[in-house]
């Protein structure tokens, strides 16, 4: 209990024999409940902690019968963490990569109730951005940017760190199982929040880098990532702009969108026809192409402005 409030720790495990020991033995003593759900692993993980922590009432080991992947271990947990009453449930990984010492820090915006979610920033630590490949260091700034569009947390610092807290009211009013099952989970995460307008705290917690290894590669999240950030942020539009809310950013959008489409489809259907046939465009065809995107493109920087100022909590 922390401030009487029952705090949950749930942490996904999956090949992590050989580090979910020290993970659970750095917890603090004040956490009611600590959920390791088994996603069936190869190594049984689940099994080890369950005969090496039998006399921990705190730790309940939940088994999947087929792997679902770290969004889907997360919400299994989540649930779990829910019908045991908690307050607060703090997500965290089995790699032994992020430092138990911050746990009050990360839930304590939740306790004050000035965030009902809160997310691990690793670029406050300046040593780990030098140590870091200039490439990787790149990917991520892109990568966080297209996060940041799709989401409309555009206040947020590390959109792919995965050491978070959410408030028991927050995850009411999501429909979990809704949520992508792997390693888009934490974006997809956000999507789903931003929806329903749930403030979200940047707080500072430096990495905790050991021998682990990575499965998670930059470039290849770079490509899979962009198709199922422009289908959340057409969802995160249709309900929050449409169903939930119309305002001038639904107006801007739903003017500007067509009006650029239609500049650059026109001007490059144009351009290789006349170029097909060497002739040259007239000034009032390239009109036809530039004028509307012009003007889409001002409505959409409008509508994304608004997006902007419209971050949930920002003042």
């Amino acid at each position: 209990m922390y401030k009487n409030h029952k705090i949950g720790i749930v942490i996904p495990t999956y090949k992590s024999i050989d580090h979910i020991q020290s993970v659970i033995d750095g917890l603090p003593l004040w956490i009611d409940h600590i959920i390791i759900i088994d996603d069936k692993c190869p190594l049984h993980t689940g099994k080890s902690v369950q005969e090496n922590y039998q006399y921990d009432i705190r730790i309940l080991v939940l088994f999947h019968e087929v792997n679902q992947g770290v969004g889907g271990a997360t919400v299994t947990g989540y649930k779990k963490a829910v019908e045991t009453g908690c307050h607060i449930v703090v997500k965290m990984d089995s790699d032994n990569q992020m430092d138990p010492d911050y746990l009050e820090l990360l839930i304590e915006p939740l306790v004050s109730r000035s965030a009902e979610y809160t997310k691990g920033n690793r670029f406050v630590d300046f040593k780990a951005l030098k140590s870091m490949p200039l490439g990787r260091l790149l990917g991520n700034s892109v990568l966080s940017f297209m996060v940041k569009a799709s989401s409309g947390y555009w206040n947020m610092m590390d959109p792919t760190n995965g050491y978070t807290a959410i408030s028991s009211s927050a995850l009411s009013k999501i429909n979990l199982d809704k949520l992508e099952k792997r390693y888009f989970f934490e974006s997809d995460m956000l999507i789903h929040l931003n929806i329903y307008n749930i403030i979200l705290a940047n707080v500072p917690i430096p990495a905790r880098y050991g021998d682990e290894i990575s499965s998670l590669n930059i470039w290849t999240t770079m490509i899979k990532f962009p198709p199922k950030l422009i289908r959340g942020i057409m969802k995160r539009f249709f309900y929050k702009y449409l169903i939930y809310d119309f305002n001038m950013a639904s107006v801007y959008v739903l003017i500007g969108l067509p009006l650029f489409i239609w500049g650059v489809v026109f001007g490059l259907v144009k351009w290789i026809h006349n170029a097909s046939i060497m002739v040259e465009t007239t000034t009032g065809t390239v009109m036809l192409s530039v004028l509307p995107l012009i003007l889409g493109t001002q409505f959409l920087l409008a509508a994304i402005n608004i997006d902007i100022d419209s971050t949930p909590g920002k003042k």
